[in-house]
């Protein structure tokens, strides 16, 4: 067995085990359903009676005392009657029994010690030799509706944490604990560069001026590396008629997802969640032939989603999302060129930032056709080809089975960002489906009709979600050509001021952001503020640096130089134009 398998195993393992201590602990819950997940495990269960964060304790002790009498897994196969009454009072695996029923599966039970559960499997063949000492930890409690809607009665979720070994588990808490100095919430709102309002909903980021500057930055250099490549900006609405997303396939798949507007005339509009059915309207306004082969269409703009209140969180799961969106129209053998033009940028833009990116291979899962639009002919030729691309790059990926867009499958980048997280950042998707529905051709060389494809391609994807991702995996300390101040003044006295002016003035004049800290505060919370931004580098102005003409700078990591002003600048802007 695999490392990663038998990790998953003992996890599940762990989740069976969280469900018979809570049993024993408050007899008469009811238990619902225990997966294993990335970091550990959960259970949802129906307490009789009420658990806080502060009973996980007790519960992780009776967890140990049981595991020591657990050195099997016995399964059993049993009809649903049967199932039913080992069951009975719980509506809960009653109602599993019975779609496992309907999809002609096995009705399978797993026995461990005194503690029976419905399972498909997947355990550790003895847990008390194969579970490590100190390896797992109840994490939290947090509420979870059965079956994730909202209609339904809300559970008790309790999750807990577990690795191959302690080591690996305290090292795990130790990344979630600086992930919390890190969070960019916390570092957002002391940096003031965005704020939520009640007044104009959850998930609705408000972008202040420091936080747009960033915003916009990363923008223009997405823009600065497409438009190299060839790319072209196009502007669409953002609203839509329902038809367009019937014909793209989106409204079949995504109408619940959708904000919808019905006009005073009765039509029925709907908020743009994505922008590639507009893009297929404007290439497809004219005819074109193989000479106009391919067209790029790029775009910064909003979309929206109809997420559900409990998903919303910051920055990184939000209602309004700012795509840097862009469409390739391309003939069949310029799949490649393409593909590898938009690497390169995605390489060159990650790179900037000390991201390590590896990538997925998220193809479409031939055993589940009906998550997916077209033929199966169609995804074999779009998976070939991405494949191809793979190969011609020689790297190693992931085998993303069943992980592909409903309309292609796609290469994923997935970054690791300083203190050691696993997060997907940008995609690019191949998509021979939707240029059919609308019917995109162009003439070639023949002078026959020949079908287009679409390549998806986004950068940051959701610039909220990269600002998130940005924000925490640098620790909200900007490089200088993006922080929203580069240099701090700050005069020591009044007397000052007549010439930290004078270096405001010039500064602003080549192009540098600069914030005088010129107010009435004492010269230590002065100084705090401007540290307090993560400001790159800091000027104290005193009766010294008026004699010599000789500023003292300090930089974001502690060490000071000494340059004059003209040197600073000329520093300044090398360093702005490098991105360093």
């Amino acid at each position: 067995m695999k490392k990663e398998e038998h990790l998953a195993h003992m996890r599940h393992s762990l989740a069976h085990l969280l469900g018979a201590s809570v049993m024993e602990l408050y007899p008469g819950s009811k238990l619902t359903l225990g997966p294993a997940i990335d970091n550990g495990f959960y259970y949802d269960i129906d307490v009789a009676g009420k658990i806080t964060d502060s009973d996980l304790g007790k519960i992780e002790k009776k967890m140990h005392e049981l595991l020591k009498t657990w050195h099997s897994f016995e399964k059993k196969i049993v009809s649903k009657e049967e199932a039913k009454k080992i069951f009975a009072g719980n509506e809960y695996k009653e109602e599993l029994i019975d779609d496992i029923e309907k999809k002609g599966e096995d009705i399978t039970l797993y026995t461990s010690g005194n503690f029976t559960d419905l399972c498909r499997g997947g355990h550790v063949e003895d847990p008390s030799k194969e579970i490590a000492t100190g390896s797992f930890k109840l994490d939290r409690i947090a509420g979870a509706y059965w079956r994730g809607d909202e209609k339904n009665k809300m559970l008790t979720r309790i999750y807990g944490l577990a690795f191959n070994n302690k080591s690996e588990l305290e090292a795990y808490i130790a990344q979630q604990e600086e992930a919390k100095k890190r969070d960019h919430r916390k570092i957002g709102k002391e940096m003031g560069l965005f704020v939520f309002s009640d007044l104009v909903g959850p998930g609705l980021p408000l972008w202040t001026p420091n936080g747009t500057i960033i915003r916009e930055l990363l923008n223009d250099y997405v823009w600065e590396l497409r438009k190299e490549k060839g790319y072209q900006k196009v502007c669409i609405p953002h609203i839509t008629k329902k038809e367009l997303y019937e014909t793209s396939g989106h409204w079949a798949k995504y109408a619940d997802d959708l904000f919808k507007i019905h006009t005073r005339e009765d039509h029925l509009y709907a908020m743009k969640p994505m922008n590639c059915p507009h893009h297929t309207q404007i290439f497809a306004s004219e005819p074109k032939s193989y000479r106009d082969m391919p067209k790029r269409y790029a775009e910064t703009t909003m979309v929206y989603r109809d997420e559900q209140s409990g998903e919303l969180s910051g920055l990184s799961r939000v209602l309004s999302i700012t795509q840097d969106d862009a469409h390739v129209f391309c003939r069949e053998n310029q799949i490649e060129d393409e593909a590898l033009a938009i690497w390169d940028i995605i390489e060159k833009f990650y790179g900037t930032f000390g991201f390590d990116l590896q990538v997925r291979f998220s193809r479409h899962d031939p055993q589940t056709p009906e998550k997916y639009m077209g033929d199966e002919e169609v995804w074999i030729k779009a998976e070939k080809a991405l494949e191809n691309i793979m190969k011609s790059k020689k790297v190693e990926w992931i085998d993303g089975l069943g992980e592909a867009a409903f309309y292609g499958p796609k290469i994923d980048f997935i970054a690791h960002d300083s203190i050691g997280r696993v997060l997907q950042v940008a995609t690019i998707q191949l998509d021979f489906n939707q240029p059919k529905n609308f019917g995109l051709v162009f003439t070639n060389e023949k002078g026959e009709k020949e079908g287009v494809v679409m390549i998806h391609a986004a950068i940051m994807g959701s610039i909220e979600r990269f600002m998130s991702t940005l924000i925490e995996h640098l620790a909200g300390v900007f490089p200088t050509w993006l922080s929203p101040i580069q240099v701090a003044i700050i005069p020591v006295k009044d007397i000052h001021t007549e010439e930290t002016d004078k270096i405001v003035r010039e500064l602003k004049n080549a192009d540098i952001r600069i914030d005088h800290f010129d107010y009435n505060d004492s010269l230590g919370k002065r100084i705090h503020s401007a540290k307090k931004m993560n400001t790159p580098y800091i000027i104290v102005y005193g009766d010294k640096e008026k004699e010599s003409g000789v500023l003292t700078i300090e930089k974001i990591d502690g060490t000071k130089i000494q340059m004059k002003l003209d040197q600073l600048i000329s520093h300044l802007k090398l360093e702005i134009k490098n991105r360093s």
